[in-house]
């Protein structure tokens, strides 16, 4: 039951079990700023994009409050931006919300005058917003008054993020890129908006529907989760610092567990970009059932149903590095490697080979790779997690490919080794092709605890230590040795059954 006559964003984004970020006021915080600049970064990387072929495209729309939070002058050509605030009331509330191709031409009669000049008057707010700003209150008494929230609509993607605080003064920061829960929070913000301004609510409410109600494509929530990755890596110089009516700040505890806001993240993130893909692998699957479809459309939906579980599965694995990393104490000891030891069972990896080879070919292949696999005539039965496993593998053979130049060979060796079985992943170059006799690892920046960001490629992938924590939690070993004109070889060891 809400405490209030409307819905908060908070409430509304909780009861949408939209991700929820208990931490305390400080990280709450840092997230919402960290937050707020990827958002920035995203959204001037996609007006530029479409500046370069689509420059007559639809601004974007942004409902922020309690103050405007992008001032880049290059954004504020792009989006209309719509303040709310629960100081007293403004009369600039009563403004009609107008772009600036909506200024009348005609000002031969009074009431044009006066319109123009409550343009003008709007233009002295802020140098960088000429006519696209407007402000609506909120009733002092109003517990969204007490909450920093942005709403952002584009054509591409619609995004809701909240800073609030309970009553206890604990602080959380949720967000989500789900268009039903947007839709939401923007129903429970329009309500405000028929109590307070009426007359204003059908044009603002026509321009939030003018954005479509889609889920947005997975490059951008990746693109999203690496702009967020990177502002999470730059310290604060000057953290802000809150002082007490005398002047001398107040002490902060030391929290009991080292921070980690971009496992949690990586987390939401992961979750997600597997939701909407999830939707569209379960749309096109229920099309492929249907017998009267032409054959290029089957094999168009078969490859968007390849795409989606691929990428579900990589944003599975994300998801459980992170859970490995965020429960974890102390090293390797945690309730999800606890819970995934529990699940080792005795398997067939001929089995999972059978399987798991045909998409690493196919892997391979995409990438103008060769994969030549070598397996012994009868293969041991092995002690893991068959699920796992089959993830594990396949994302690190995933990892592998993106490191290698074009036209390599994958050798995959699979023997017995005392009470193990192991699995070697060695390349081949082709030292006749010029272009690929270099063989020098490629260039790798860490993404904050857990990832790795490779410029040449634009991939973003597990870093070793997290991948080796995987094997671990399934019962295996991984071990990753460079060599200085050969690239890397990867051994993984799994143990057979007694």
């Amino acid at each position: 039951m809400y405490k209030w006559i409307l819905p908060s964003l908070k409430e509304v984004l909780s009861a949408s079990q939209s991700h929820k970020a208990d931490c305390s006021p400080t990280q709450a915080e840092h997230k919402w700023r960290v937050s707020l600049a990827a958002t920035e970064n995203l959204l001037l990387s996609f007006f530029q994009s479409l500046a370069r072929t689509l420059p007559h495209t639809n601004p974007g729309l942004v409902l922020a409050a309690p103050a405007p939070l992008f001032s880049h002058p290059e954004l504020t050509q792009h989006l209309q931006t719509i303040t709310f605030t629960a100081k007293p009331f403004n009369p600039l509330a009563l403004m009609p919300f107008i772009l600036p191709s909506e200024i009348p031409h005609n000002v031969n009669n009074i009431n044009n005058i006066n319109h123009i000049n409550h343009i003008n008057h709007i233009e002295t707010i802020s140098p960088h917003t000429p006519c696209q700003e407007s402000i609506l209150p909120l009733l002092p008494a109003d517990p969204l008054a007490a909450e920093q929230f942005c709403l952002v609509f584009t054509d591409e993607f619609r995004l809701v993020l909240v800073l609030s605080q309970d009553e206890f003064g604990q602080k959380e920061f949720l967000f989500s890129f789900a268009p039903e829960i947007v839709q939401q929070a923007w129903e429970s913000l329009g309500s405000r908006v028929v109590l307070t301004n009426p007359e204003l609510f059908a044009d603002l409410d026509a321009k939030v529907q003018n954005y479509p109600l889609v889920a947005p494509d997975y490059h951008t929530i990746m693109q999203f989760s690496k702009l967020l990755l990177e502002e999470l890596t730059i310290p604060e110089i000057n953290p802000p610092v809150t002082h007490t009516l005398s002047s001398v700040p107040s002490p902060t505890p030391p929290p009991k567990h080292p921070s980690r806001p971009d496992v949690e993240l990586l987390q939401a993130f992961a979750h997600e970009v597997r939701t909407p893909l999830t939707t569209i692998r379960m749309m096109t699957r229920l099309l492929l059932k249907h017998q009267d479809l032409p054959v290029n459309v089957i094999s168009r939906l078969e490859v968007i149903d390849h795409e989606c579980t691929d990428q579900i599965d990589r944003m599975e694995l994300l998801f459980k590095a992170a859970e490995l990393e965020n429960l974890s104490q102390q090293p390797l000891v945690s309730k999800f490697s606890q819970s995934v030891h529990g699940q080792l069972t005795p398997m067939c990896l001929d089995q999972v080979l059978k399987e798991s080879i045909p998409r690493w070919q196919q892997a391979a292949t995409r990438r103008n790779l060769t994969l030549n696999v070598v397996l012994p005539k009868q293969l041991p039965t092995v002690v893991s997690n068959p699920a796992m496993l089959d993830r594990v593998l396949t994302g690190l053979i995933e990892n592998f490919t993106r490191s290698l130049p074009p036209g390599s060979c994958i050798q995959v060796q699979v023997m017995t080794a005392g009470d193990q079985l192991k699995l070697q992943f060695s390349p081949q170059f082709n030292y006749q092709d010029p272009q690929n006799s270099m063989t020098t690892p490629p260039i790798r920046r860490s993404l904050g605890q857990l990832l790795m960001f490779q410029p040449e490629t634009g991939a973003i992938t597990l870093n070793i230590a997290a991948t080796k924590h995987l094997f671990q939690a399934i019962g295996g070993k991984l071990i990753v040795r460079q060599r200085p004109q050969n690239g890397e070889v990867l051994t993984i060891f799994l143990p057979v059954e007694s």
